[in-house]
């Protein structure tokens, strides 16, 4: 069974083109357009999800929620 998450995603303009930043997980991509850097953002946290440990995912959702 799928799970689903929601998380933060902040994309600004950076000289030529856009850096994305997800500050829940502490993870960031960039690309040359706003989608572009939304796609890359979400394809590096779902590798991010996919290979950390568990406790490293847990570690950094909790600095988020200050536990």
């Amino acid at each position: 069974m799928e799970q689903f998450h929601q998380f933060t995603a902040i994309i600004e303009s950076e000289n030529d083109g856009y850096v994305g930043l997800c500050p829940d997980l502490d993870i960031a991509s960039q690309g040359e357009t706003v989608e572009e850097a939304r796609e890359n953002l979400a394809e590096a946290v779902e590798l991010f999800l996919e290979c950390a440990s568990e406790n490293e995912i847990n570690e950094r959702l909790r600095i988020l929620l200050n536990l």
